[in-house]
């Protein structure tokens, strides 16, 4: 026999509480992936978290969404925790209509960029060591305008060379959460980029792309600073 109305038991406490954080963990979720779409840049999670009203669990809301996105047309990827929606990589056939037409790079591009992203921060003539030829400042400033290689600052030795390094860009072009995600020795060997009768001595180095320079490191005067991005002048002044 069915209670009347007024005697059904109310929900208890904690199935309203759990109801509310399913609510919030929900609402999160919507109001992340709102700001990621909207964005025409990748967003970080600082962005996300002083944009977001209240103490929610954001990087929870993150991961449940790059979870819900790994088998659709597009994914949820980070580069130095920054977030964005990009085209899954398996689709790109399709998108060839609409994808604009880059400019190859040379080899000798193609080299120099492997070498400062591998060795950074390293300097011109260390780059020309490592590859056993001259490296023309051509190639250099063809780096720098594709956005994926920066000056970083001084080398304290004589001469103060200028030390190089990759950028966020060059992370988010090749789908590199951290510069740690480059290829190790035994992926390289596994690709087959790599002698399998390498030297014993033989190692890949562990780059550093931090913003913080190294203790050889001097920072770039500012006039460099604004030639190359690192700031931007402000309008008001002089």
């Amino acid at each position: 026999m069915k209670k009347p109305p007024d005697l059904l038991e109310a929900p208890a406490a904690d199935e309203v509480n759990e109801a509310s954080e399913v609510g919030e963990i929900l609402e999160t979720e919507r109001m992340v992936e709102a700001l990621i779409f909207a964005s025409a840049e990748p967003l970080s999670f600082a962005e996300l978290s002083k944009r977001i009203p209240g103490d929610r669990d954001i990087r929870g809301a993150l991961n449940r969404l790059r979870a819900h996105y790994r088998k659709r047309g597009v994914q949820l990827r980070s580069s130095e925790d920054r977030w964005s929606f990009r085209t899954a990589a398996d689709l790109s056939f399709i998108l060839h209509r609409e994808a604009v037409e880059q400019r190859r790079l040379s080899r000798a591009a193609l080299e120099t960029l492997a070498i400062i992203a591998f060795h950074q921060p390293v300097t011109r003539a260390e780059i020309e060591d490592i590859r056993g030829v001259s490296t023309s400042k051509g190639t250099l400033d063809v780096l720098l305008e594709t956005g994926w290689v920066r000056m970083r600052g001084r080398r304290r030795t004589p001469g103060r060379p200028v030390t190089y390094g990759t950028t966020f860009d060059f992370l988010d072009h090749f789908g590199l959460e951290t510069i740690k995600d480059l290829p190790g020795l035994e992926e390289l060997k596994g690709a087959g980029l790599l002698d399998s009768a390498i030297p014993a001595s033989f190692h890949v180095p562990a780059p550093d792309d931090g913003i913080d320079l190294t203790e050889d490191e001097d920072p770039l005067d500012e006039s460099e600073m604004f030639a190359t991005g690192a700031l931007e002048e402000d309008a008001g002044e002089k």
